[in-house]
């Protein structure tokens, strides 16, 4: 009866960086774990380790490649299933949707004054690039 309790038990939270791989913020719990160590991970105000218990209500801060979430666990899941299952885990809040469609905004505004070369650099475009650096 014991161990029966201590599954279920153990299916109310889970870990930190498992729970942030099953939620597709992460490619690799590696990954995760690591951002955990970096700080760019907050669990209800607090910076989170790899090992800390995840659980349903929980408010977290993520920042990842595709930016600030700022999210409520609504699940818990230890196995990455598909996307879709995946967003039921979570909530984002209003304004940090909005403040990642800004940033998306802002970096497509930036793109028009940037724009990015067409290929590779001429003989001569590559002896400018050295000479800007200050190599030669």
């Amino acid at each position: 009866m014991e161990r029966g309790a201590a599954y279920n038990r153990s299916m109310e939270s889970v870990r930190m960086d498992k729970w942030l791989w099953a939620a597709r913020f992460f490619k690799t719990r590696a990954l995760a774990s690591r951002a955990c160590e970096l700080g760019r991970i907050e669990a209800n105000g607090v910076r989170a380790k790899p090992a800390r218990e995840v659980r349903s209500g929980d408010r977290l801060k993520v920042e990842n490649e595709g930016g600030r979430f700022e999210i409520e666990v609504a699940g818990v899941s230890h196995v990455r299933g598909p996307a879709a299952v995946a967003q039921t885990l979570y909530r984002e809040t209003e304004a940090s949707r909005e403040a990642r469609m800004r940033a998306v905004e802002e970096r497509k505004a930036m793109q028009q004054f940037a724009p990015t070369p067409t290929g590779r650099p001429t003989k001569r475009e590559r002896r400018r690039i050295i000479q800007f650096r200050g190599r030669d």
